[in-house]
């Protein structure tokens, strides 16, 4: 049975830098019962503690952070550019011990964000992007997706599975 890597936060565990959750979404409930589930928070998993200050990346570029070529910046300056990183290798070592092909992750997340992300400014402003533990599934060959994308994530599952 194929596994999904799946943002903590959208299973309602309130693990986002403002102590908040997403979620529980009834697929992911789904999954959840049929045992595909492997859940995590990248932030948490890299160390940062729940609440946080609000992180952003300039440009929204994660490929940028893991090439060393960017920061990952809270609101009041602190480089958490090492927990992102961190975070994003653990996501990699779950990919590897569990087979996984499709991600499920939160959107416009500096760590999880897959087509869009905050620009880095803190003003709300959105660009193309995507945050730093999306950018090395995406390199490692993992299709991910935001919960903004559940059916396109269902329909690449059945097609993982052999059931489309």
């Amino acid at each position: 049975m194929q596994k999904i890597l799946v943002s903590r936060c959208l299973l309602g565990q309130r693990v986002r830098y403002d102590g908040g959750a997403h979620g529980p979404f009834s697929l992911l409930e789904r999954w959840q019962q049929e045992g595909r589930i492997v859940p995590l928070c990248p932030e948490v998993a890299g160390g940062l503690p729940t609440p946080r200050a609000p992180a952003e990346i300039a440009g929204g570029q994660g490929a940028k952070v893991l090439d060393g070529q960017l920061p990952v910046l809270t609101v009041t300056g602190e480089d958490v550019t090492a927990a992102f990183v961190d975070g994003a290798q653990q996501a990699l070592a779950l990919v590897a011990q569990h087979g996984i092909r499709l991600a499920l992750l939160k959107a416009r997340s500096p760590s999880c964000g897959n087509f869009e992300a905050y620009d880095g400014s803190f003003s709300g402003t959105k660009v193309a992007g995507e945050g730093v533990t999306a950018a090395a599934l995406r390199r490692a060959g993992v299709r991910v997706f935001s919960e903004e994308e559940l059916a396109a994530a269902q329909a690449f599952l059945a097609v993982l599975d052999g059931t489309d």
